[in-house]
């Protein structure tokens, strides 16, 4: 079964907004079996989407359009509808009454002449009840397809997606069942872990795919089944899994399933009840921010140092300023005296630092843009690691910090 979904509004295509919507509901699509054929953004231009509903309705079993459902001229899709249709315009009496009771209840002013042209839909459509705004959403049958119409405003959209259209979906089409599993892999890039797993992923079953996805020194691996035996092709979705596991399961990571980089060391710090902390120079308090954002993380968290400054290494963080001048900042031997020192700082079990040059210029060191020494401090001792993480300042930053991650997680299983 194949969707096509139509975005429509010129804001996304002159970049003003950002298309959340065609993801968002991509995703929702997929999880009860519906493969998104194509994905498409129109001008609010009534011959544009015109041809953009002909074209979906070649390809596609149901189209989902969002946008241009308001009560200004500019929006254009629901006469736009009718005139595909040859249908006309009615007011429901149902979306007016749900539109006078927001006024009612929310801005306590009768609605206008404007508002009340939300309750305007084609004659032949069932409406779909929009519980957080005036514009309804609209399921249309046309020669055994079906158009839906959202409005574009990503909260009431999510609602009606998930209340309204997937159970309809799912009632009135058959679909097959969709697996996906994806394992995260750190330290190799896509083109050696193609070499590495070629004869396995050659040998894979015709019903399963594989995708490279890779992104800031990961490379995930997206393992994709389709069919109608759901356990049995769970059963050989982990026989697979396994398999590679065989192959390349020193670089695995773990799964998308189990989350983040920092919810899976999370989760081992705390089953081991083991503490961290953090000193951190180019990263700038990067990593401590993502082991924030995990809830529960204060049960193994301890605190950060961000030490941006020389200076702030020298007074907080204990580095010998003998050391910085002879090895200089960004350096092995002070990116180990920083991990060492923030985790007798905290009293901690392990502890992470992070000491480079994110660019674009050389700073207070004469390391070259993306030279980044990483330490990792534990029960058993201190090392560090150099690394060369290119030239764009956000991708170093964001580099330095997932591999920050694999480096501990490595460590921790030591123990």
């Amino acid at each position: 079964m194949l969707a096509e979904i139509i975005t429509i509004g010129d804001e996304i295509l002159i970049g003003q907004i950002i298309d959340t919507n065609s993801a968002f509901i991509a995703h929702e699509l997929n999880q009860i079996g519906v493969s998104v054929y194509q994905i498409t953004s129109v001008q609010d231009e009534r011959k544009h989407i015109l041809k953009a509903f002909e074209e979906a309705e070649s390809r596609a079993d149901v189209i989902i359009i969002t946008g241009g459902l308001g009560p200004t001229k500019d929006d254009i899709t629901k006469r736009t509808l009718c005139e595909y249709f040859g249908d006309t315009l009615v007011e429901s009496k149902e979306v007016l009454d749900h539109v006078e009771e927001l006024f009612k209840n929310y801005i306590s002013t009768p609605i206008s002449d404007m508002n009340r042209r939300q309750a305007l839909v084609p004659s032949r459509s069932t409406v779909l009840k929009n519980a957080y705004g005036t514009a309804p959403g609209m399921w249309i049958k046309h020669n055994g397809k079906v158009f839906v119409s959202l409005p574009g405003v990503p909260f009431e959209m999510k609602s009606l997606i998930r209340n309204e259209v997937i159970p309809r979906i799912v009632n009135e089409f058959h679909r097959p069942f969709i697996l996906h599993r994806t394992l995260i892999t750190y330290g190799v890039g896509e083109s050696a872990i193609a070499e590495k797993i070629e004869d396995w992923e050659n040998a894979l079953p015709p019903f399963i795919r594989l995708a490279y996805l890779p992104n800031l020194g990961k490379v995930r691996l997206r393992l994709t089944a389709k069919g109608t035996d759901k356990e049995g092709i769970g059963m050989a979705v982990d026989e697979e899994i396994q398999k590679l596991h065989g192959i390349i399961g020193d670089i695995i990571f773990g799964e998308d399933q189990n989350g983040a980089l920092e919810e899976v060391v999370g989760k081992i710090l705390a089953k081991k009840k083991y503490t961290l902390a953090t000193a951190e120079s180019c990263t700038g308090g990067a990593i401590a921010e993502r082991i924030t954002s995990v809830p529960g993380a204060s049960a193994y968290f301890k605190g950060s140092v961000v030490s941006y400054a020389t200076e702030a290494k020298i007074k907080v963080l204990q580095v010998p300023e003998k050391m910085i001048n002879d090895d200089s900042v960004v350096s092995e031997a002070v990116a180990k005296s920083m991990a060492q020192n923030v985790k007798e700082l905290f009293n901690t079990d392990f502890a992470i630092s992070t000491t480079g040059n994110a660019g674009p210029t050389k700073g207070d060191s004469d390391a070259d843009v993306g030279t980044v020494y990483i330490a990792i401090a534990s029960p058993s001792g201190v090392y560090a690691e150099k690394f060369m993480m290119g030239n764009h300042r956000e991708r170093i930053v964001q580099k330095s910090v997932n591999k920050s991650f694999e480096l501990l997680q490595k460590e921790i299983l030591k123990f």
